[in-house]
Parts: C-alpha cells; structure tokens; sequence
C-alpha cells in the first residue's frame, strides 16, 4: 500500500512516515516502479506499535528501544518493564510540573481583576521572568 493508505490505516501523519524512515526508526519503504513507496502488513504493523507508544509519552529514542525489543523474540520482559517504569518516573516528573503551572495560573488569575483596567499581574508576572510556582 502507499503511503496515503498506510498514514490511514495508522493514524500516523505521511510527513511523520517519512520522518520515522529518515531517521531510522523505521525501515526505508520499498519502492514500486513508479518510485512510490510501498508498504508491508509488518511496516503497517510498525507503526501501529510506534503510535501507541508515541500516544502513552515515550520519546521517539524510546520508541527506538521499544521496537527493537518488540522484534527481538529473545528478549526479557525485564528489559521492557525497566523502560516502562523509567518512563513512569519521567511521567509523575512531568505531573508535578504541570502541578506547579497550574498552581502559578491559578494564582495570576485569581489576582488579575480581567476588567477594563489596563493593569494585568498576569502579564507583569510573566514580563519578570521570575518563577512564582515553587
């Protein structure tokens, strides 16, 4: 199938297809005779396995990993549970950033009066560049 049909099937962009080939992280298509690329159930498959994992977080060098290990039939679960609980980490790293953007919104607002006044903490606190969230 081409490209067209296999971004479809997949979910996944034909720009990002195409970006996933250029950098390794799936194999190069295999050309028709009229030079489109041409795509397998397996290559389908791919990037199935590679959307999933985009959607749960994992940086694309993870993915990487995770697709190797996906093909590699002699791996050890163990190998993939200490990527997903490192991915896990990084996560709840993340939840407690947003935590801390969260706090600091809440707290712009609650002090901006958002009425015909010019005056906006909101935009003063950002213009400072100081971290009020911690």
């Amino acid at each position: 199938m081409n490209i067209g049909a296999a971004a479809d099937l997949t979910g996944v962009p034909a720009k990002t297809i195409r970006y996933y080939e250029s950098i390794g992280l799936i194999p190069p298509a295999r050309r028709a005779e009229n030079g489109y690329r041409h795509y397998t159930g397996f290559d389908i498959e791919t990037l199935k396995f590679i959307q999933r994992t985009r959607k749960l977080g994992f940086t694309v060098k993870n993915v990487s990993g995770l697709v190797q290990l996906w093909h590699d039939k002699g791996r050890t679960s163990a190998s993939v549970k200490t990527l997903a609980l490192q991915h896990i980490t990084e996560v709840e790293q993340r939840i407690e950033e947003l935590q801390s953007i969260r706090k600091t919104l809440i707290d712009l607002t609650d002090r901006c009066h958002g009425d015909d006044r010019p005056d906006c903490p909101i935009l003063d606190d950002f213009a400072s560049g100081r971290d009020t969230g911690e």
